[in-house]
């Protein structure tokens, strides 16, 4: 094999990492993957250059950082709907933002690298949590970087400060105020799944699928906690407890009758490809939240032309 072959090789080996961190910065699946290849890019172009004196990874997530720095500019924050505007009523008009105004979600496996050790595996899914991203995204850029390069790569203040071209000390002020920020957020949120779902978890998904494909809306909100939040993005529009779900889902909803449903992995949280009309027409990417042994947060990410080719999902079902 080829020394070149050797490089792309050792370079490809670090993608999902790269994947899951640019994810974080950047708030969208596939702002994430265009900035993994640019970063692909420049370290193959800088390959001869690198020393070795610090890991491969870590020379990689250096250059991944600069990347999304560059990518974000002068960017507006990506949201949430309930980030970014009151509690709407089942009957509001439905609006529309553009894709790059909302936080998407991510495929875990393109995002996790591969591990043996369970326990890593679910702290690295817990830093996918859209409402963990979501509250990144309200930082400055730097702020943010410093943040997910000290709390989920563990990098020193030092080596957030070379790699941001910053002092230390600016650095620790960023971190303090980026801590502060993330803590004020997560005090307001919606509670993210575990680590792990419990049997009982488990059971509730099994029943949320039964019903839903069903479409037995009073089985489907038993399921629910009375603080649900349900959101639609692109519409600028969320709901709050089981009796505004169930009205949208007998009434203006009522379309997703009958539905199938497809399982896969989203920002470490269980996930559901939505198929309307019994397969045929791809409606929406459903991402759970649990609190408890309810589902606590329902996330409707309906531009599925963007989000099912990046799941490998296909765009209808056969019969």
């Amino acid at each position: 094999m080829s020394p070149n072959a050797v490089a792309a090789i050792d370079l490809e080996a670090h993608r999902a990492a790269l994947t899951g961190h640019c994810y974080r910065m950047l708030g969208s699946v596939v702002d994430a993957e265009d900035a993994v290849q640019e970063t692909m890019l420049r370290a193959w172009r800088a390959l001869e250059k690198f020393d070795g004196r610090s890991a491969l990874g870590t020379w990689l997530h250096r250059i991944a950082t600069n990347v999304c720095l560059d990518a974000l500019g002068d960017r507006t924050p990506r949201v949430l709907a309930f980030d970014d505007m009151p509690r709407s009523a089942t009957t509001d008009e439905l609006t529309t933002r553009p894709r790059a105004h909302w936080l998407e979600p991510i495929p875990d496996v393109r995002a996790i690298p591969s591990t043996d050790d369970p326990h890593e595996r679910a702290v690295m899914r817990e830093h996918l949590r859209l409402a963990f991203v979501s509250a990144l995204q309200a930082l400055p850029p730097r702020q943010r970087a410093a943040l997910i390069l000290t709390q989920v790569l563990n990098w020193s203040a030092a080596e957030v400060a070379d790699c941001l071209d910053l002092s230390t000390a600016a650095v620790n002020s960023a971190l303090q105020r980026a801590r502060a920020t993330l803590d004020a957020r997560r005090s307001n949120a919606p509670a993210g799944t575990p680590l792990a779902l419990n049997a009982q978890q488990q059971r509730t998904l099994e029943r949320f699928v039964a019903a839903f494909e069903a479409y037995d809306v009073p089985a489907l909100t038993a399921l629910l906690r009375d603080d649900v939040v349900m959101c639609m993005p692109p519409f600028a529009f969320w709901l709050q407890g089981p009796l505004d779900v169930a009205a949208w889902l007998t009434g203006r909803g009522a379309g997703c009758k009958p539905s199938r449903l497809v399982a896969t992995q989203a920002s470490g949280a269980p996930a559901f490809a939505q198929y309307r009309q019994n397969g045929a027409e791809p409606w929406s990417l459903i991402v759970l939240d649990f609190v408890g042994d309810r589902i606590g947060t329902m996330h409707y990410f309906l531009d599925t032309e963007t989000l099912f080719p990046h799941f490998g999902l296909p765009m209808r079902l056969d019969r």
